[in-house]
């Protein structure tokens, strides 16, 4: 595990080679991914919801529909500037450039979507997040967790470590589980703030 989050240069440079690194825009895993997501979500509609690297705004653009306002945030301004783009005929979505966990917005929030991004960050900064992304979710409010499983060695943590971390922390919090999910790519786990 290296002692550092990964910061908003890895990703520029990761997006200057390749506006889709991740091929968000073509992949049947990732098509079958987001669906999941979209499906894990028990409540046909969130107030306030804040998405947690937001990327080139795929997702971003499918959950849309089911918030009144949706928050997303990116640490990639080249990632964001696409995003804004694909997103440009939905009012509610709002973008914002963003370091999570060192910068959080002061909202609080109905649904917090955090895909893909946990292993991005250090032990420390996990942590950090989890406090903060608590502090901000309204009761009966719900954490949504997606992440892939598969070792990365250039990322601080895996999958696992941070649905684990979660799934510790959601003990003392409270945070209640509501459903979860493996397949043998990726692992979802939802909360709800009792």
């Amino acid at each position: 595990m290296t002692e550092q989050s990964l910061a908003a240069d890895f990703f520029d440079t990761l997006y200057q080679a390749d506006p889709d690194p991740w091929r968000f825009e073509t992949s049947e895993y990732e098509a079958a991914k987001y669906a999941a997501t979209l499906a894990a979500l028990t409540k046909s509609r969130y107030r306030s919801a804040f998405e947690i690297g937001g990327s080139i705004g795929v997702l971003t653009e499918q959950l849309a529909p089911c918030c009144d306002a949706l928050l997303s945030v990116e640490i990639s301004a080249l990632a964001q500037e696409r995003a804004i783009e694909r997103c440009q005929h939905l009012p509610q979505v709002r973008f914002q450039l963003m370091n999570v966990p060192h910068e959080y917005p002061d909202n609080s929030f109905d649904l917090v979507l955090l895909s893909e991004v946990g292993y991005y960050w250090c032990q420390a900064d996990l942590l950090k997040a989890q406090r903060r992304i608590y502090e901000s979710l309204e009761p009966g409010g719900h954490l949504l967790l997606v992440h892939w499983l598969h070792d990365a060695p250039s990322y601080p943590l895996r999958g696992d470590d941070v649905h684990n971390a979660f799934q510790d922390f959601a003990a003392i919090a409270p945070l209640n589980a509501v459903f979860s999910q493996r397949t043998a790519d990726y692992r979802l786990d939802l909360y709800e703030r009792p």
